[in-house]
């Protein structure tokens, strides 16, 4: 390892770490986007995926042990949640603006939370999220795409079952050869898609480096700050910082997409953050802990789908 390198990475305080991460995961998802016109969500969601298994298994090789192979069938069931968390994902931003569809899926781990915890302080929590994205019932169906909506609520059921299985893998499988060989399998998963829907007949050079992009905005580079920041703070920490992605993934619509919110929608990413902050705040584990979590560190990152 590099020392110079280390020493940098370390001198950085973790939550400007975990920060640069959120922004990096949004910048991708507004650069996915742009390929869509061209490619459309099912080519580019292959491509982000394909593209972060490589790396991750790049990464990850000398990590890849017995331990890998006695968990499979986990291994095979995460890439499966991530196939279907981030066609689900692409295929809502394709829809409806990107602020609102990661408050809608935001809605999965925040329940997560709650049910795993138990307690009515963590219901009133959800209720006002529910409150929030409520608000937005007349919507769908004029200003709305209801397919967007219906897909960003899948989305939300796939991150929350991310983190369940992030949990089991990352305590059954050395290093993050887990995370990699899952990335891989759920690249497997979306070339059926991909082959059925189409999109890569038209993929070209620009395309191909926007997908690359994509996959180090949106996967390597997040789980690379991360997996650093994890090492330094706690989990109460981190599900605050978390709390964030909403807000984020509001500005960079607004800024990168030019995509306008008007209150409603703004009123429901609100509700949605103060929803999480909320949770986490009240509860040591923070957001995406699970009962077992004291430390961030004991498990690898979990980025939203995007």
């Amino acid at each position: 390892m590099n020392p110079t390198r280390r020493v940098g990475t370390t001198t950085v305080p973790p939550t400007l770490l975990l920060l640069g991460s959120i922004v990096s995961i949004q910048i991708g998802a507004s650069v996915a986007v742009g390929l869509f016109p061209t490619i459309g969500p099912v080519a580019t969601t292959f491509l982000r995926l394909l593209v972060a298994a490589l790396l991750l298994m790049v990464a990850s090789r000398h990590s890849i042990d017995g331990t890998a192979r006695r968990n499979a069938g986990w291994l095979v069931l995460f890439g499966l949640v991530m196939a279907v968390m981030n066609l689900s994902f692409y295929g809502a931003i394709a829809r409806i603006p990107l602020g609102l569809a990661v408050a809608i899926e935001f809605v999965g781990p925040l329940g997560l939370a709650a049910l795993t915890s138990r307690r009515p302080l963590d219901f009133a929590w959800i209720g006002l999220a529910a409150i929030g994205l409520g608000a937005l019932t007349p919507e769908i169906g004029s200003t709305l795409d209801p397919i967007g909506v219906g897909l960003a609520l899948v989305a939300g059921v796939g991150w929350a079952s991310y983190v369940v299985l992030s949990h089991r893998v990352g305590q059954s499988v050395t290093g993050n050869a887990g995370l990699a060989l899952a990335m891989l399998a759920a690249a497997v998963f979306a070339l059926p898609v991909e082959l059925v829907v189409g999109g890569l007949q038209r993929l070209d050079g620009a395309i191909l480096i926007g997908a690359i992009a994509v996959g180090i905005l949106s996967t390597a580079l997040p789980l690379s700050l991360e997996f650093e920041a994890l090492k330094r703070v706690s989990a109460r920490t981190y599900g605050i910082v978390v709390t964030l992605e909403p807000v984020a993934a509001a500005a960079a619509g607004a800024v990168i997409l030019a995509q306008a919110l008007d209150p409603k929608l703004l009123f429901a990413v609100a509700c949605v953050t103060i929803a999480a902050l909320g949770v986490t705040i009240t509860d040591r584990r923070g957001l995406s802990g699970s009962p077992e979590r004291e430390h961030a560190s004991d498990q690898p990152p979990t980025p939203a789908a995007g």
